[in-house]
């Protein structure tokens, strides 16, 4: 059943304070900043963790050098030669046989040490970095309800009727509920891919989980547990591919979900779901558990890097991560993002969330990670008219609204022996059936989930609900047990003092068929202008997005998500439709094509709402792409001083120019001209105009020319046919 998920991309420490030691090479991280790698490892069920002495904890380590992704030879012998060295660096210090072993994203184990072992192998300078591991929460806002896989939730809406045909499209995240629509092997899924060789893993006793939930449109689908600790699992927990939380559900159905599924449910909306590639095939990493208390939910570090590795030598083509990460500013970059790192090498599409706490920087500060923030979606509005007093604004998915009836708050309907704090929030059980019956019911958010609170006045025998925010305008068109309407906390408060004055208010709860933007995407984390490189780079819906969930009997169910999580998932899905359409696009020309040709975003800045947003239909016919040269990230990653040539640029600190290198995708020779856009502060651009042949490149700079003080704008190039591209710049003084 899906639970809550966590919503801040920052991790837990487990077991202490998180230790982060560096070689020599990289300097010293400091302590507390977590990082995460990920390798080729076996299977979840091969997995064998000995605890041993208390006082040691799992740790995370990398060793000098690339994994096989990014190697040149024969992977066989260069893995074999890493288990060597692995075996003979781990020797040195006493340390246990390893728990994970990578070599394909990158080179690297994770090992239970003591703080004395993990000290000797952040000196040993075959060994990169050193961090404990740690477990990072879902960057997803989900329903939040265990009844609500049950219930459907949210606007729902389609989705394109075909694409991603020929991709996989990897998802680490918390598994797959196999059984739903959304994941039906048909037959526009085509002929399995031939790049992939990607497996199905059994699960550990009695898991839920067939041989028959595998193969067709889930081509893949593995998991890994001994960093998260089977003993740190909540009862009940399925110690296979199947979801428990609902995340990795949701996730995997909005990016490449089957089309058209319908969504039917008893006096809400019709409507029909679908994912952005519902032609794709899926490979599911299921790396994210659920633990007793679901504030302790979460993905471990060690297992994290593990998926990551295992996605990189299936060789899926686009992987979606909706779990935060990144290091503060000036920090040395982490062990999932060096694992993103090796899928980037080879050519995977990787894309994860920018996180949804807007008092922390966007998620995944490097160049080779396309970062997703969230923007506004489309919601179906709802209005409560109070007879003789204000009418408000709100979201609903009823299909039907409620004519005036009795307006009664949940906090003074409270059941006998039930605190007026628990009948605020409508939880189970605490309202007053002879107070409640027929009226619409006032319901304050918090404590339990929304359709939870619908569920406890329709058993009361309410007509319907108002739910109304304590704060924030964060609204959701929830599939709820009665009609009901959501209202922001401003809204909630006029209708409170209108109860006050009319004690006896009676209201309608009105349906309008019309739908309204959600407004700004507030949960979704903006970028740092002390950042190593600009974040978000994209953004996507993250509101409103119906997608599959698993119910209490193991069957179908669906609910709705919020935040960079969906978003994310969102992209994913666009991204792998365009590889399909454009199947001699490497990942970096994939992602620059979506970043210049991104819609540009309303109100936004660069900041928050990096390139714009994704539009694969735009992206696929661009005129120019911002190529990568072979190593450049990883030579950005070595503190070389070049700039990745990523399409977007960041003059931080005592940056004054910035350099790009554009090539002409066109089968024609164009002139192309130069304009920046949208500065307060004096900037140059240069050359302002070139021709370029087919393949041809050009260099151009971008040069701050005005005081030292925070702007931003864009770089637009204008095509000879009349194309465009543009790209964010972001002036930081």
């Amino acid at each position: 059943m899906p639970r809550t998920a966590g919503t801040t991309g920052l991790r837990r420490a487990r077991g202490g304070v998180a230790v982060a030691l560096v070689a020599a090479l990289t300097g010293v991280l400091a302590g507390g900043v977590g990082a995460t790698l990920l390798a080729a490892a076996p299977a979840g069920a091969d997995h064998g963790t000995a605890v041993g002495d208390p006082s040691t904890r799992l740790h995370l380590v990398t060793l000098t050098g690339p994994g096989t992704s990014g190697r040149s030879g024969s992977d066989a012998v260069a893995r074999e030669q890493m288990r060597e060295r692995q075996d003979a660096v781990l020797a040195a210090v006493g340390a246990p046989a390893p728990v994970y072993r990578w070599t394909t994203a990158l080179d690297g184990v994770a090992v239970r040490l003591d703080r004395g072992q993990a000290g000797l192998l952040a000196a040993d300078p075959r060994v990169t970095l050193v961090e404990a591991d740690d477990v990072r929460p879902l960057a997803g806002a989900p329903a939040g309800a265990r009844a609500a896989a049950a219930r459907p939730s949210g606007a729902g809406g389609g989705g394109p009727a075909a694409g991603g045909r020929g991709t996989v499209v990897g998802v680490v995240d918390s598994g797959i509920a196999p059984r739903s629509a959304s994941f039906a092997t048909l037959p526009s899924l085509g002929r399995e891919p031939a790049g992939f060789t990607g497996g199905c893993a059994g699960g550990a006793g009695d898991a839920g989980w067939a041989p028959s939930d595998c193969g067709g449109k889930i081509a893949g689908a593995q998991w890994f547990v001994e960093g998260f600790g089977r003993e740190s699992l909540r009862s009940g927990s399925s110690i296979s591919p199947r979801d428990d939380l609902g995340h990795g559900t949701q996730m995997a159905s909005i990016a490449a979900g089957n089309a058209g599924v319908p969504v039917r449910v008893p006096g809400q909306l019709p409507t029909t779901t679908g994912g952005q590639a519902p032609d794709a095939r899926l490979a599911v990493y299921k790396a994210c558990w659920s633990a007793p208390d679901p504030d302790d939910d979460g993905c471990s570090t060690a297992d994290l890097v593990t998926a990551v590795d295992r996605a990189v030598e299936d060789g899926v083509d686009v992987l979606s991560l909706s779990v935060g990460g990144g290091t503060a500013a000036g920090a040395a970059v982490d062990t999932l993002e060096r694992a993103l790192l090796g899928a980037a090498e080879a050519d995977v599409a990787v894309l994860a969330a920018a996180g949804n706490d807007p008092a922390l920087p966007a998620a995944h500060d490097v160049p080779w990670v396309t970062t997703v923030g969230a923007a506004p979606g489309s919601e179906p509005v709802g209005l409560v008219r109070v007879v003789g007093g204000p009418t408000l604004r709100g979201l609903t998915a009823a299909r039907d609204g409620l004519p005036p009836g009795p307006l009664v708050l949940g906090r003074a309907a409270a059941a006998e022996g039930t605190a007026p704090g628990r009948a605020a929030v409508c939880a189970p059980g605490s309202l007053d059936a002879s107070v409640v019956s027929g009226a619409v019911v006032v319901c304050e958010r918090g404590s339990v989930g929304r359709v939870d609170k619908s569920g406890t006045v329709a058993l009361a025998d309410g007509a319907g609900m108002v739910l109304v925010n304590r704060s924030g305008r964060s609204l959701f068109a929830d599939f709820h047990s009665v009609p009901t309407v959501h209202l922001a906390a401003a809204d909630g408060r006029t209708l409170l003092r209108a109860l006050r004055r009319t004690p006896q208010a009676r209201a309608a709860l009105v349906v309008t068929g019309r739908d309204r933007a959600s407004g700004p995407a507030a949960r979704s984390a903006a970028g740092d202008p002390a950042g190593a490189v600009l974040k978000p780079d994209l953004t996507a819906p993250g509101s409103g997005l119906l997608g599959a969930v698993p119910t209490a009997d193991g069957g179908p169910g669906w609910s709705v998500v919020a935040g960079t999580s969906a978003a994310t998932a969102w992209t994913a899905g666009a991204t792998a439709a365009l590889r399909a359409r454009e199947p001699g696009w490497d990942a970096v020309r994939v992602r620059s094509a979506l970043a210049t040709r991104a819609l540009a975003a309303s109100g936004g800045s660069p900041l928050t709402s990096g390139a714009g947003g994704v539009d694969a239909d735009r992206a696929a016919d661009v005129r120019l792409d911002y190529p990568q040269p072979v190593g450049g990230y990883r030579a950005w990653l070595e503190r070389d001083g070049r700039a990745p040539n990523t399409p977007s640029v960041l003059l931080a600190g005592g940056d004054r120019v910035a350099t790009r290198t554009i090539r002409n995708t066109a089968d024609e020779a164009l002139y192309f001209s130069s304009e920046a856009r949208a500065f307060s502060t004096a900037v140059q651009v240069r050359p302002l105009a070139v021709r370029l042949g087919p393949g041809e490149t050009a260099t151009w700079t971008i040069t701050r020319t005005g005081p030292a003080r925070a702007d931003d704008g864009y770089v637009v190039w204008r095509g000879g046919d009349r194309s465009r591209s543009r790209v964010p710049v972001v002036v930081a003084p």
